[in-house]
């Protein structure tokens, strides 16, 4: 038991550091663009890139993501918070976006406001998405109140269709 709690330390300190101050560092970005190419596919289950439009570029940016499902919904967690450039720039688009799964598809993702709506989907996230789990504050296998006291830092979208 010991060692796998320090290979869990260990895992945690490399994606603290891929990622420290919430952005990706160097190493994170060409990671995160194979990962985007992967995602693009749709070889990879749950996995889809996001495509929105830059605040400050106006360009095309894209993110590989994790998508998770709740109650028949779908929905995009920002592991990285509410700063995630991605987040940012979904704000900025008014939610217009395009998933990417191995064909495009126009989405309009629209903000989940409450953070008990929040917490079922981001527990189901840390399910799928073990990436994310060093990000989020939050044991996976916690009690949704544990989800719920920490929902309100983790931005959760709902996938929709375009206005």
């Amino acid at each position: 038991m010991r060692n796998a709690t320090k290979r869990v330390t260990l895992w945690q300190r490399c994606y603290h550091w891929l990622y420290s101050g919430g952005r990706p560092n160097r190493v994170a970005r060409a990671l995160n663009g194979a990962w985007r190419v992967l995602h693009s596919t749709g070889w990879v289950g749950r996995a889809v890139t996001l495509e929105v439009r830059g605040r400050r570029t106006g360009r095309v940016i894209a993110f590989p993501l994790v998508l998770a499902d709740h109650e028949g919904e779908r929905y995009l967690v920002s592991m990285l918070g509410r700063n995630a450039n991605w987040v940012l720039n979904v704000r900025a688009a008014g939610g217009r976006a395009v998933l990417r799964h191995g064909r495009r598809v126009p989405v309009q993702l629209e903000e989940v406001e409450s953070a008990a709506a929040r917490a079922p989907v981001l527990q189901r996230y840390l399910e799928l998405a073990p990436g994310a789990r060093p990000h989020v504050p939050v044991d996976r296998r916690a009690p949704l109140a544990e989800f719920e006291r920490v929902a309100g830092q983790v931005p959760v979208f709902r996938i929709t269709e375009p206005r």
